[in-house]
């Protein structure tokens, strides 16, 4: 691990100059640049005292931050078919995320499970077909290429009422599927 690189990338996620950060340390701003590019070593003292003063720990400073995976395929998504539509989760775990993408098929005259009130937001695109939203009990045509957001404070599904399937892209934010 490069300390003087883990410094920088924290200085600057808390938004402190080589300065700040030097003061709130007593050192100097030209120790902290040398840090930074790997010219120098603090004691571990220092070391100490910077990483509190990033607001971390010895610990967390240390370990390894594994990096995301940013693009998915095919093989990776799941999918949960039932009778009237099929989810495919294409993104792996983003129940752990901020938001949750799917793709929604909705057999023709299907509907999608019944999404009680919650805090937070959804956001859909119709791929395919055409949808009717009922949000709070009010319908709302959705065709192919349109898109709908809505908050999720009423009690809202999704509904196809063609003879043909519908495919939407639905995002929650907090994850509910």
């Amino acid at each position: 691990m490069k300390i003087g690189k883990r410094i920088r990338q924290l200085r600057i996620r808390n938004g402190l100059t080589q300065a700040e950060l030097a003061s709130r340390c007593e050192l100097t701003k030209g120790f902290v640049s040398q840090l930074e590019n790997d010219l120098a070593t603090p004691s571990l003292p220092a070391l100490n005292d910077i990483v509190e003063a990033l607001g971390t720990n010895m610990s967390a400073f240390f370990s390894e931050e594994k990096e995301s995976r940013l693009v998915f395929g095919k093989d990776d998504f799941f999918e949960d078919a039932r009778d009237e539509y099929t989810v495919s989760w294409i993104v792996p775990d983003a129940q752990k995320n901020t938001m949750e993408p799917i793709i929604l098929t909705l057999n023709p005259h299907g509907t999608s499970q019944v999404m009680m009130p919650h805090e937070g937001e959804e956001f859909g695109l119709v791929l395919s077909g055409s949808v009717c939203l009922v949000n709070g009990g009010k319908k709302h045509r959705v065709k192919k290429g349109e898109t709908f957001y809505i908050r999720g404070d009423q009690e809202h599904y999704l509904q196809n009422e063609t003879a043909s399937a519908a495919r939407v892209l639905w995002i929650t934010t907090p994850p509910l599927f």
